[in-house]
């Protein structure tokens, strides 16, 4: 018998065999660590801080402090490959689900809130570019000169998390044009700035609009029916069947992450540029995979070849929320504390100015576009252009928990218009990293984008005499007794 292949389960493999699993029991471990906190702590529970932020940010602690005593707890390697993953699972999950407005939605408004999205990563990406263009041109001489790429970093880690903000982080980093070294952390430490942001001033807007008297907390409907989550049509595959009906969902996602990993091999072998975009955008690619499974399996039904719903929207949200809880964990764990020393300057600067121009710009549209429902549309898009969809669910059910309004309806039917109106940016990201002035045409490229997108949303203040006969579509909440 040929012994040299054998091996063991012992300490003696421990990276073979038991690495992966102490690293993701501790992400696991400390997430219920900051549910403990969240929950005992009640500044935290109070600000809506996420469990899985307050976990990422006490791992984070006790790995330096690990690190002081020559103990390396955490692999800061497999926390960004976690981080990576996660992110597109996490979308594919998202976009598998069906689509169902449950409330009557206006057709212009679709499209307004695609156009928000768009506007606000524009918005973003011509600001933070700017700022860190700047910076450049003030430190380029000195010793610690700052990339004039990393402000178009805010944008991914503002607008998407800790998966886009690593992947572009890295990206950037491997570019010698860029001479930026932020090897990951960077774009981790503005993304999990950006939950903070979401979920303190969400609750400051909550906590000033109710003194003033101008926001109340929607009840939810006397009449509101139980509808049973695991299977709401009656139509759905039994959760008695051979296999385990989660276990379908799960292989729904994989052959979404399958079929995408193939695209992105396809890309990667064309050309350089397009192996330079495939890789960084594993969640957009995951994304249309899952789009492209969902118009099959619509297909198969109208035909009747498939008799049974097969995916759980329930079950998918419990899919991407435990993607985007792990993210969020191994995004903040994951963070260097020495990569991130010499941009604490542009970290601050575009921390607080991204914060407010995307305040000021989401409350302006709101008031605009989004009458009776301001308040509701507000605390939605803000939690998600800072922090992620789920931040920004949270603080929209704190005043609106019966879903009374359509915010939650708009936000699944704009996906498609917001992709379309964000896809700029992500076609510019890897021209912008070539050299100084690419990154200034960008940067000049997305005002532009930017400017397009909000006189569209502002058409009517800006054209008072082409909608002068044009009713204003303004919300009202049919159901209030």
């Amino acid at each position: 018998m040929n012994d040299s292949f054998s091996w063991d389960f012992t300490l003696a493999n421990y990276d073979a065999v038991w690495g992966f699993m102490v690293q993701l029991g501790l992400l696991l471990l400390f997430l219920m660590v900051g549910n403990i906190l969240r929950r005992t702590i009640p500044l935290f529970r109070k600000c809506l801080i996420p469990s899985a932020l307050l976990g990422g940010g006490m791992l984070l602690i006790v790995d330096i402090i690990c690190k002081q005593f020559g103990f390396v707890l955490v692999d800061n390697r497999l926390m960004q490959v976690i981080t990576y993953h996660c992110l597109a699972i996490g979308f594919a999950s998202m976009s598998l689900k069906t689509e169902k407005s449950t409330h009557k939605t206006n057709n212009a408004q679709i499209v307004e809130f695609g156009a928000l999205q768009g506007g606000s990563y524009m918005l973003q990406a011509f600001v933070g570019l700017g700022i860190t263009l700047v910076l450049f041109l003030l430190t380029q001489y000195g010793d610690n000169v700052i990339s004039y790429i990393c402000g178009l970093i805010l944008p991914l880690a503002y607008g998407q998390g800790p998966g886009n903000a690593l992947s572009w982080d890295i990206n950037f980093t491997n570019t010698p044009a860029t001479q930026f070294a932020g090897n990951g952390s960077f774009g981790l430490s503005l993304a999990s700035i950006g939950f903070v942001v979401a979920s303190v001033f969400g609750v400051l807007y909550i906590n000033i609009h109710k003194k003033r008297g101008d926001l109340y907390v929607r009840k939810a409907g006397p009449d509101a029916e139980f509808v049973d989550q695991t299977n709401p049509g009656g139509d759905e595959i039994p959760d008695n069947e051979s296999v385990d009906k989660f276990t379908i969902q799960a292989g729904f996602v994989a052959l979404a992450y399958a079929l995408s990993f193939g695209f992105m091999c396809l890309l990667g072998a064309l050309s350089d540029f397009t192996n330079s975009i495939a890789w960084g955008f594993n969640f957009l690619w995951a994304s249309l995979a899952a789009m492209l499974i969902k118009a099959v399996i619509k297909q198969l039904r109208k035909h009747n070849q498939m008799h049974r719903e097969y995916i759980n929207n329930y079950q998918m949200d419990r899919i991407s929320g435990f993607s985007f809880d792990l993210m969020i964990v191994a995004g903040v764990a994951a963070i260097e504390i020495n990569d991130i020393k010499n941009y604490i300057l542009p970290i601050v600067i575009l921390s607080l100015v991204g914060t407010v121009i995307t305040y000021i710009y989401i409350r302006l549209v709101a008031k605009e576009c989004f009458k009776g429902f301001e308040h509701e549309f507000f605390l939605m898009s803000f939690g998600t252009m800072t922090g992620t969809a789920s931040n920004g669910m949270i603080l929209m059910k704190e005043i609106d928990p019966g879903l009374r309004t359509p915010t939650s309806s708009l936000y699944i039917l704009s996906n498609f218009p917001a992709m379309v109106m964000i896809a700029p940016l992500l076609l510019f990201l890897n021209f912008a990293g070539q050299s100084v002035t690419n990154a200034a045409i960008a940067c000049c490229i997305f005002f532009v984008l930017w400017l397009s997108y909000t006189v569209f949303l502002f058409r009517r203040k800006i054209f008072k005499k082409r909608y002068a006969n044009t009713p204003v579509t303004v919300w009202k909440d049919e159901s209030a007794q």
